[in-house]
């Protein structure tokens, strides 16, 4: 099976394109809840694919405002690439998304929830245990934590998804970043940069001239609502045992839409099987 044969081609994709601001793109990235969306520009010869830009890359950089400087570079893949060869690149590169291209024109894309589906159908290597697979570091918070604490804790681990935990240690729920994202918002503000210039007494000084005032930039934020995780988290979580097979998770992460499942070995949480793992096993 190729790249050709999984990825969403071009006709189906929804692009951003330069000239454009991070409104165009948080938009459309909280209205489709994908984690990302490529970027374009006309030129005379015609379309030319530029990159892409990221819910992490909105929520890193809220000052940002211009697209050309908040798309990031990822690594890109022809269409007659084997899927097995991408996946391997998938991993290796810490990459959740491939642009395939053909010169500069943007073909398609291949995500690995795309990979995930193949598992899913049959269409490559499967039966692999996922207890084999699953990740035993798991990122966790508590309940109580308020929702910007738990997302820079997101951040920090650099994983998509914090496993919530309740007074009694035992897991109440799952937090995602598309739980974060789905409730966060871009806002207008200033910013006091202090005294402009040295004061009349200050040892650094050239000359005795006071500052006047306070001066203020305009500032864009991304607010994220100061709740507990507990009124975000989603409660009812899919989990399953380490004997299940890859295609056989890959068919409960795509019927109910999430990235990663935990792993429960003798009703305790053992691990955290991600999307990524799945592509280990193929």
């Amino acid at each position: 099976m190729n790249v050709a044969d999984a990825m969403t081609p071009r006709e189906d994709l929804v692009v951003v394109e330069i000239p454009g601001t991070r409104d165009d793109a948080l938009e459309y990235i909280q209205d489709q809840r994908f984690s990302s969306v490529p970027v374009v520009k006309q030129t005379d010869e015609g379309e030319v694919y530029r990159g892409l830009v990221s819910r992490d890359d909105l929520i890193e950089q809220p000052d940002q405002d211009q697209l050309a400087i908040l798309m990031r570079e990822v690594p890109t893949i022809a269409a007659d690439t084997d899927i097995r060869e991408a996946a391997a690149r998938m991993v290796a590169e810490n990459a959740r998304r491939l642009p395939v291209l053909d010169g500069d024109a943007l073909e398609g894309i291949l995500t690995v929830t795309d990979v995930i589906r193949a598992i899913a159908r049959g269409n490559v290597d499967g039966e692999t245990a996922v207890g084999k697979l699953a990740t035993r570091d798991v990122n966790a918070t508590y309940v109580d934590t308020p929702l910007p604490v738990a997302e820079r804790e997101i951040a920090l681990a650099n994983v998509p998804y914090s496993v919530v935990l309740d007074e009694d240690a035992e897991m109440a729920g799952v937090l995602t970043e598309v739980d974060v994202l789905d409730v966060a918002r871009v806002v207008e503000g200033e910013e006091g940069t202090g005294d402009s210039f040295a004061g009349q007494d200050d040892e650094w000084a050239w000359e005795g001239i006071k500052g006047t005032g306070n001066r203020y930039l305009p500032t864009r934020n991304v607010e994220i609502p100061a709740g507990p995780v507990g009124e975000f988290m989603t409660a009812d979580v899919v989990t399953v045992a380490g004997t299940r097979t890859a295609k056989e998770v890959a068919q409960e992460m795509i019927s109910h839409d999430v990235e990663q499942i935990p792993l429960i070995t003798g009703g305790d949480l053992a691990g955290i099987v991600r999307d990524v793992d799945l592509l280990e096993g193929i």
